[in-house]
């Protein structure tokens, strides 16, 4: 896992790859807008409440990063190389 040939080794593995990186990015994208508009929304008495609520899924999205990452790596690993036997 985390070998950097694994991302293009076949077209299943180029496809696989650019879906995860993908993801990363929108869940990335999602959690500092989260973190933005929960900062803004900190200005206000009346609306801290639903900052920290942005703030609490925006951390939970920024843990989700590092977990795509792993997803896709052991995605990744699970595809067959060219040059594996198929198993009999």
């Amino acid at each position: 896992m985390f070998r950097k040939r694994m991302q293009d080794a076949t077209s299943r593995h180029e496809e696989v790859y650019g879906f995860y990186e993908k993801l990363y990015t929108t869940i990335d994208l999602c959690a500092g807008m989260a973190f933005l508009v929960g900062s803004v929304l900190f200005f206000w008495e009346e609306t801290q409440y639903p900052a920290t609520w942005l703030f609490t899924v925006g951390s939970v999205l920024f843990v989700a990063r590092p977990a795509s990452r792993f997803a896709r790596e052991y995605h990744l690993a699970q595809l067959p190389l060219p040059g594996d036997r198929d198993p009999e």
